[in-house]
C-alpha cells in the first residue's frame, strides 16, 4: 500500500513552491519507512496521513464546522493502515456525511502539511485533498459528533480567516484562479 500511496502523492501536480516542497517531504516521508497511518488518537505517531475532499458543486464549496479544529474545513478523515486515501475519502463520505460520493477529478488535487490547531492541536496532518462531486439542492446528513454543522460557500466567501490555513491556495487550485 505505500507504494501506492507514493504514487498518489507523485500525481499531484504543484501549485506553487510550498506545494512543491511539501511533495518532496512527504515523498521522503513516505519512503523513509516510518509508519505513516494514525495508530491511536490523537496523535500517534506524530506526523499521519489525512484524505480531506472537498464537495464541490460548481463555483460553491461544502465546509463542516469541525468541533475538534474548531474551524471550518473540507471533511476527511485519518487513513486507516491498509488503506488507500482514496478509500478514505469515500469511506468518511459515507460516515460524515451520508453520501456515496463521487469523484470530481481523476486524481488527488491537493497536498499539504500542517500542524493541528484547536483541541487537539499539537501534531502533524499530511493531507491528501480530493474532490468530490456536489449538489446544493440535497439535504446532508451530517455527523453531529464531530460538526456543528455543514454549510455552501461561494469561492469568494469562504470564511478565510476561520479554516484551513491552505483554504485560499486549494480555492485557487481548484478554480484556476
Amino acid at each position: 500500500m505505500r507504494a501506492e500511496i507514493r504514487n498518489e502523492v507523485e500525481m499531484i501536480q504543484a501549485l506553487d513552491e510550498l506545494e512543491h516542497e511539501s511533495k518532496l517531504d512527504v515523498l521522503a516521508w513516505i519512503d523513509s519507512g516510518v509508519e505513516i497511518c494514525r495508530l491511536k488518537k490523537p496523535d500517534i505517531p506524530p506526523k499521519h496521513l489525512i484524505s480531506y475532499f472537498a464537495v464541490v458543486d460548481g463555483e460553491y464549496v461544502l465546509l463542516v464546522d469541525h468541533i475538534n479544529a474548531e474551524l471550518w474545513l473540507p471533511t476527511g478523515g485519518h487513513v486507516e493502515p491498509g488503506e488507500h486515501p482514496r478509500t478514505t475519502a469515500l469511506r468518511e463520505a459515507k460516515e460524515e456525511l451520508s453520501i456515496d460520493g463521487e469523484f470530481l477529478h481523476d486524481g488527488p488535487l491537493f497536498l499539504t502539511i500542517t500542524e493541528t490547531v484547536g483541541k487537539t492541536a499539537g501534531h502533524t496532518d499530511v493531507s491528501i485533498w480530493y474532490t468530490l462531486k456536489g449538489d446544493r439542492s440535497n439535504q446532508f446528513v451530517f455527523d453531529d459528533t464531530e460538526f456543528h454543522s455543514v454549510c455552501w460557500f461561494h469561492k469568494d466567501e469562504v470564511p478565510l480567516g476561520r479554516t484551513d490555513k491552505h483554504m485560499e491556495r486549494f480555492l485557487k487550485k481548484l478554480y484556476h484562479q
